[in-house]
């Protein structure tokens, strides 16, 4: 390893000169095995992406987080403010799993799922690729004076950039408050939805800023996931790493010379090409070792074999692997850690299916009206007067709806019709009386079981609290 690697790589970050002023980053284009797969993975996900929105099943959008109205649809399951803790569970889920994923396999998540990497990787980046060039191309038109080429290069870049990031924008609102309300407002216009469209201008203005010029320091600085993995990541956990007891042996790296028999000079395997540090987006150089800048990209990995390809050395000086790999040649295996947060997942995930399937259609809320007492009705009839909220977590409309008293011998009288709908994704209330022979009472205070009927079929059932006299006949 250098000597200048060991004394300050942990001190700063790569994307900062010795000033501690910004220093931008050029990476070269990646080309290889892994980046083709990741290509793959970024093209499934980038349309998964852009399609979820407007994917319906029952007529719910497969993805939504309507955050202002507390709605939320989550696989085509729509979730209410009532079913928030259904939705803390899920979020639960999702942190363990990303624990599990990320003290197994490292930071593998940044560099193939993410959305900042998927879309800076694989869409600003390579339009960069295509507009400016590669990384010596990039370095010298940085250099280079405001002439008619740069600033051609640049208005398109920035242009093709801009409109993106509008594109980006209108997608990420209609997870927010729906697409069918996103297309309700792009054929009215967008002076007759001012206010909505200059908050889509700021969010393209935020998206622009990110991958125009924040780019990596978002998963460097922002991103908190990259700081878990000095309290997640152990000598078992696989991450992209550099051989170093290959690269470094007795005599450690050197530069390769034409037809150098290495194996007998007692050189590592590294030929300090510095390709891989040329070919990282984040800056870094990967032979330091697992720092919180590598997103696990795989970049360098392809860098590295193509050059061991190229002076015929073997491949896999870069890989992914973990430290126990490298130093004791230990495969992976599935430790008692990991085993453990299985099964929390596994128990958390049984709960929140268990939870769905008892989840009905209809939410009821039923409660006496604040401040009132029981009134006499008759000799023996005590009525008791309600305020009720009935929710309809469905698209579709519950039409003749009533209510039946379950437990005790009554009758329940609305203020209003008898029968009413509820309208898909909708919210009824009202008041009713309900009435009780005080001789059917078991004491002052009650619990009545109310049962709610759709064309006399139940489709829900609530309790309440019934109060009445002290003493009964």
């Amino acid at each position: 390893m250098a000597e200048q690697g060991k004394d300050n790589f942990r001190d700063t970050i790569g994307t900062l000169d010795k000033e501690g002023q910004r220093a931008w980053v050029f990476p070269k284009k990646p080309d290889g095995k892994w980046y083709e797969y990741r290509k793959y993975v970024s093209y499934v996900l980038l349309a998964f992406l852009f399609a979820a929105p407007f994917i319906k099943i029952r007529g719910n959008q497969f993805l939504m987080f309507n955050v202002l109205e507390r709605r939320f649809n989550i696989f085509g399951f729509p979730f209410w403010p009532q079913d928030f803790h259904l939705f803390v569970i899920i979020m639960i889920i999702g942190v363990v799993f990303v624990i599990l994923f990320t003290v197994a396999f490292g930071r593998l998540f940044c560099g193939w799922v993410c959305p900042q990497t998927i879309f800076m990787e694989m869409v600003f980046r390579r339009i960069e690729y295509w507009i400016d060039g590669d990384r010596g191309k990039q370095i010298r038109l940085s250099k280079m004076p405001w002439n008619k080429e740069k600033i051609k290069k640049r208005a398109l870049k920035w242009t093709v950039f801009f409109i993106i990031s509008f594109l980006i924008a209108n997608v990420f609102l209609a997870y927010l408050i729906g697409s069918d309300q996103l297309i309700r407002y792009i054929t009215e216009g967008p002076f007759k939805n001012l206010s909505t469209f200059i908050s889509l201008l700021i969010f393209t203005g935020v998206f622009y800023f990110v991958f125009a010029w924040f780019r990596e320091q978002v998963c460097i600085i922002v991103c908190p996931y990259g700081r878990l993995q000095g309290v997640l990541l152990d000598k078992k956990s696989i991450v992209v790493a550099y051989d170093h007891k290959r690269g470094e042996k007795e005599e450690g790296r050197a530069k390769f010379k034409k037809n150098e028999e290495r194996a007998t000079t007692g050189k590592g395997d590294c030929i300090d090409c510095s390709a891989c540090v040329h070919v990282c987006p984040t800056g870094i150089d990967i032979r330091n070792g697992t720092q919180l800048e590598c997103i696990n990209c795989t970049a360098c990995i392809d860098a590295c074999d193509h050059m061991m390809e190229a002076v015929n050395l073997p491949k896999g000086l870069i890989r992914y692997a973990s430290e126990d790999n490298i130093e004791k040649k230990e495969k992976f295996k599935f430790t008692p850690r990991l085993k453990g947060y299985t099964v929390v997942l596994g128990i958390l995930t049984a709960v929140l299916i268990g939870m769905l399937f008892l989840r009905n259609d209809v939410e009821a809320n039923i409660l006496r009206l604040p401040g009132q007492l029981y009134e006499h009705k008759g000799e023996f009839i005590i009525s008791n007067v309600y305020t009720f909220k009935l929710v309809n977590k469905t698209v579709n409309d519950i039409e003749n709806v009533s209510f039946k008293l379950q437990s005790h011998k009554g009758t329940i009288k609305q203020v209003s019709e008898d029968h009413f709908t509820i309208d898909g994704q909708g919210l009824a209330q009202g008041t009713i009386f309900i009435e009780i022979d005080s001789r059917a009472l078991s004491s002052d205070k009650d619990r009545v079981e109310i049962g709610i009927y759709s064309n006399d079929q139940l489709i829900e059932t609530t309790t309440a609290s019934f109060l009445g006299p002290r003493s009964f006949n």
